[in-house]
């Protein structure tokens, strides 16, 4: 091994044991101060002594993966990556004079850590927390600090912890100072001569790049500028995904709430209340079910059921709450914001949108649920409002944790691409990385165009680079050859799964006509209710687009079982036995084994078998367990049976059978809704009455045909 080799690793070496001793001095102290109960953190000791010792690079890579390592027990400590990267960079700043002891320049370095680590870290403190503080020591003396001066609760406690950390990082400086003294001169020396943090000047140029404008600069001002570009664009997005998402769970927790009084509600005692008021038979019952439901969960903030007519709204139940007394029984209001928006879908009854208001009551979440009569009236809504006022504050503490993050990690990113930049590395990784980004897969011909671009860069620098280079250029040939084959195989197995689809769907249609048809509409219906669930984002985590095809394609398979059922059974035009009804009942398992031989015979995975042998052996099972053949429940039953469930049903309701004459589609819907929560998923049924119109245009559709 040659001398420069055994340099550079014994540098590497002496780094990587440099960066352990002082991340575990760092820990060490933190633990020892909570073993004493002191009010500080005694965490930085190794952050100061690593600047000491070694500089910039060591004393930021200790002071992040400190923080990193102290997350494994106290998860909140990575957000405070950041401070201690501020730490540890105003250390190496101060690093030279420390090092001699100035008193002036210790004076001015324990205030600016104190500053860093009392003050920022207290606002990140705030923030994150939802602009509070908690509890502690801090928090003590600032409350005695606001009591003394009235300064307010924030100042008082950026100031308390301001105190705190005076002492604390006196405390830490001190000791990082007596531990550097007391380290043999041999052994300091040897990691100054390591120049960690001059590292990034090349021997031989130094003075060339003090004239020029230097590849420090450059990689510093494009990795700093790209980084904080994305950083930006991540933050935005990750707060919009974040409040979105928060949203769209208090519209289905309000959504829920209401669904769950009117389906709880009779209506023939809703029509007596709506006429009667408070003295109505059962009033008392549904103001409890109300009450039960609003208790349910701390964010309903109220619960009403009104009956918007012309002349206003007319109360029918409403709740007290400790701030709000309850509107009486038989008032009439004005509208408010939400019903005078959608005051003609009111009177028209029909479903009303979730709204979001922010006024005097605050910011509240409404959803809507129409109780209907038998005939289908609409006699009143049951209204669920949502408080979402504690949302801004969580939403703030989220910015701030996800900022602290990228902060922390951005200063050290580009400490270390710095720090590994070598001269006329940018432009050759510039020109690989613009042909990757212009590499397109989308057809054969683009990609023998893309590869041809790759040949044609020709990059030539007998070093690391090329030898990048020649990799990428391997690596994207092999995968277009690897897509090319993996879509004859793709394109192979859909030949194979449609072949078996037409040839089992055409082995069920030749043994009843009414099957054939049978299997047609649940397909289109099964499409209708995914499509709508896909619009309203139920189960979004499972409908991808992949899986509602591989589900409509499979769809027509699910009473492939059926082939097993004798004739005589399947086409009885009376009432089955008990025995012929459980003979029947096995054409859930025969499908099961049928698709399973279709999986031996493909021999490989396959999403589209495996959705096919679901849909024929689970689509009679019910939501409360009481289907068959397993007899499971919830979501334990795959989704696509699931929907499979409602499709299948109803087109057996809406549809002639040799042992009864068609329900109507008001009729069947009226089955649907009323069989939710136990035959069916109420959220698939959900969806399905949101696509009504289209469940009806295509059932009538069939009709005619």
């Amino acid at each position: 091994m040659s001398n420069l080799k055994r340099n550079r690793k014994i540098t590497r070496l002496s780094l990587f044991a440099l960066v352990i001793v002082c991340v575990l001095l760092n820990f060490l102290g933190a633990r020892l101060n909570e073993a004493l109960g002191l009010p500080f953190f005694i965490d930085n000791i190794g952050t100061i002594l690593a600047a000491l010792l070694g500089g910039y690079i060591p004393c930021i890579t200790v002071g992040f993966l400190s923080n990193i390592f102290n997350a494994i027990s106290t998860p909140d400590s990575i957000y405070y990556c950041v401070i201690s990267v501020f730490i540890a960079t105003m250390a190496s700043l101060y690093a030279e004079k420390l090092r001699r002891l100035s008193i002036p320049f210790i004076l001015l370095a324990v205030p600016t850590f104190a500053f860093l680590g009392g003050v920022v870290g207290g606002i990140l403190t705030w923030l994150i927390y939802g602009m509070d503080f908690g509890e502690g020591v801090a928090v003590d003396i600032a409350a005695s600090i606001d009591q003394k001066t009235s300064m307010g609760y924030l100042p008082s406690n950026l100031i308390s912890c301001f105190l705190i950390d005076l002492v604390d990082k006196a405390i830490v400086t001190v000791i990082a100072l007596l531990i550097y003294k007391i380290i043999p001169k041999k052994l300091t020396g040897y990691f100054k001569e390591r120049k960690w943090y001059n590292i990034n000047v090349f021997d031989g140029y130094e003075r060339k790049l003090r004239r020029r404008f230097s590849q420090r600069i450059k990689i510093t001002l494009l990795v700093g500028a790209s980084t904080a570009l994305v950083a930006a664009a991540a933050i935005a997005t990750s707060v919009i995904q974040y409040h979105d998402s928060s949203v769209q769970e208090f519209t289905k927790q309000a959504e829920y709430a209401a669904n769950v009084i009117a389906t709880h509600i009779d209506p023939d005692i809703m029509e007596n209340c709506v006429k009667e008021g408070a003295r109505a038979q059962g009033y008392s019952d549904i103001k409890a079910l109300m009450l039960t439901v609003r208790e349910a969960s701390p964010e309903i903030e109220y619960v009403y059921i009104y009956r918007v007519e012309k002349d206003g709204t007319h109360v029918i139940f409403d709740l007290d709450t400790e701030d709000v007394a309850a509107d009486l029984p038989g008032e009439v209001i004005d509208y408010d914001d939400t019903i005078a928006k959608y005051a003609d879908l009111f009177l028209a009854g029909k479903d009303i949108p979730t709204d979001v208001t922010d006024d005097e009551d605050g910011w509240l979440l409404s959803a809507y649920e129409p109780i209907r009569s038998k005939s289908g009236e609409v006699l009143c809504h049951v209204g669920v409002d949502l408080s979402m006022n504690h949302l801004r504050s969580e939403e703030i503490g989220f910015l701030a944790k996800v900022i602290a993050l990228f902060i922390g990690f951005m200063i050290v990113i580009r400490a270390y691409t710095v720090w590994m930049a070598e001269r006329y590395i940018v432009r050759p990784v510039n020109i690989i990385a613009d042909a990757a980004n212009r590499f397109t897969y989308d057809t054969p011909q683009a990609r023998e165009e893309s590869l041809k671009m790759i040949e044609d860069l020709d990059i030539h620098t007998g070093d690391e680079i090329e030898y990048l280079y020649d990799a990428y250029k391997k690596t994207t040939t092999d995968t277009v050859h690897y897509i090319n084959e993996v879509q004859q195989k793709r394109e192979q197995v859909a030949r194979l799964q449609n072949g078996l689809i037409l040839v089992l769907a055409d082995i069920v249609e030749s043994r009843d006509k009414c099957t054939g048809d049978h299997v047609r509409k649940t397909a289109a219906y099964c499409e209708i209710i995914l499509r709508q669930m896909q619009k309203d984002g139920i189960y979004a985590d499972q409908l991808s687009e992949d899986f509602i095809n591989e589900v409509i394609n499979s769809a027509p398979l699910h009473d492939v079982g059926k082939i097993k059922v004798s004739d005589v059974i399947l086409n009885k035009p009376g009432r089955l036995t008990d025995e012929e009804f459980k003979s029947m009942q096995n054409h859930t398992r025969a499908g099961g084994e049928i698709i399973d031989k279709a999986i031996a015979v493909v021999g490989e995975e396959s999403n589209y078998l495996t959705e096919a042998k679901n849909l024929a052996f689970y689509h009679h099972e019910k939501w409360n367990g009481k289907g068959y053949p397993t007899g499971l429940a919830g979501e334990d039953i795959p989704l696509s049976a699931r929907v499979m469930a409602v499709a299948d049903v109803f087109d057996a309701l809406v549809s002639r059978r040799s042992y009864k004459d068609p329900f109507t589609v008001d009729q069947a819907f009226e089955i649907i809704r009323n069989d939710s929560g136990t035959h069916f998923d109420p959220l698939i049924v959900q969806a399905f009455f949101n696509a009504e119109d289209e469940i009806r245009r295509v059932q009538k559709l069939n009709l005619e045909l």
